[in-house]
């Protein structure tokens, strides 16, 4: 009789820090920092001709660092390449804390890595099942399409969305305006992501902000995605962990005043909207009053 796999919820994870899986040094570094996640890249940051060794220097780090191992995920290299069961018989002995799957063409892709998964899982003494996957979802053309098609796909605990292989997919020069915002297909690439793991019920997180060294933008986008529903933010450098920690924290007074919001529907049992403040708060407010003390920790 087939056991019953483990369930995953949406992961709380706020800074998702790339490195490159063939840097040992760099490795070394984003364990060291204040990443929630450490993403060690077998894709875009390692040349064809170095991956066989990446692989092996990522399953190497993982063994030797197991008491991160929860935070170290890696993101393999995609179905539409060679390298994917490579990237993933290397890995896996080793344990990862997680899969990213990029340039997925829907959901039927995270259904054949979950079936590869589960194969090494049971090979390697792993309970099936446990290891948790994050999906890009707009990286191909087909794969806009399918953005709200994600609910109950095995092992999904985070969606987020890339930009650059959206550009090269659709033929795009450029994926920003004249003033550095995000052109309107890009824009929409964020949107749908958003709503597709709302409508999933897993984590969003948001894409790369590529100048690392322009912390004061990155920090006004964190806060910016945050407000819209964002729970997190992808990294490519360890000066941007510390920026996007902060911005997808709930502040001291956001925490009070959501309690406050808790507090007076508490105290006012079975009423349905509740004068404050010169205005009205109804259950959607306290809703999310709910949901930022659970991010805080306290709810």
């Amino acid at each position: 009789m087939r056991h019953e796999r483990p369930r995953h919820e949406p992961i709380a994870a706020r800074s998702w820090l790339f490195v490159p899986g063939d840097s040992e040094s760099k490795m070394v570094k984003a364990v060291k920092s204040e990443a929630d996640i450490v993403l060690l890249d077998l894709e875009d940051a390692v040349a064809p001709e170095g991956k066989a060794v990446a692989r092996t220097t990522v399953a190497e780090f993982l063994h030797r660092n197991p008491e991160h191992r929860e935070r170290l995920w890696v993101r393999i290299n995609p179905f539409d390449g060679p390298h994917t069961l490579y990237d993933l018989a290397s890995v896996m002995p080793a344990r990862p804390g997680g899969i990213m799957l990029p340039k997925v063409y829907g959901p039927a892709d995270v259904q054949r890595l979950d079936h590869s998964l589960s194969a090494l899982e049971v090979a390697n003494g792993i309970e099936e099942g446990s290891t948790r996957v994050i999906v890009l979802i707009t990286e191909t053309a087909e794969a806009m399409a399918r953005t709200q098609d994600y609910k109950g796909a095995p092992r999904v605990v985070a969606l987020t969305w890339g930009a650059e292989d959206l550009a090269d997919a659709i033929g795009a020069s450029t994926n920003t305006n004249a003033d550095g915002s995000y052109a309107f297909t890009f824009e929409l690439a964020r949107s749908l992501t958003l709503l597709g793991a709302a409508s999933a019920g897993v984590t969003p997180i948001d894409t790369i902000s590529a100048d690392f060294r322009d912390l004061d933008a990155l920090q006004q986008r964190a806060q910016a995605t945050r407000k819209a529903g964002f729970r997190g933010m992808l990294a490519i450098h360890p000066a941007q962990v510390p920026i996007i920690n902060a911005a997808f924290s709930p502040t001291e007074a956001e925490v009070a005043e959501a309690q406050v919001i808790v507090d007076l529907f508490a105290a006012n049992p079975g009423v349905g909207a509740i004068g404050w403040k010169g205005g009205m708060l109804d259950r959607p407010h306290l809703a999310r009053a709910q949901r930022l003390l659970r991010q805080a920790g306290l709810g």
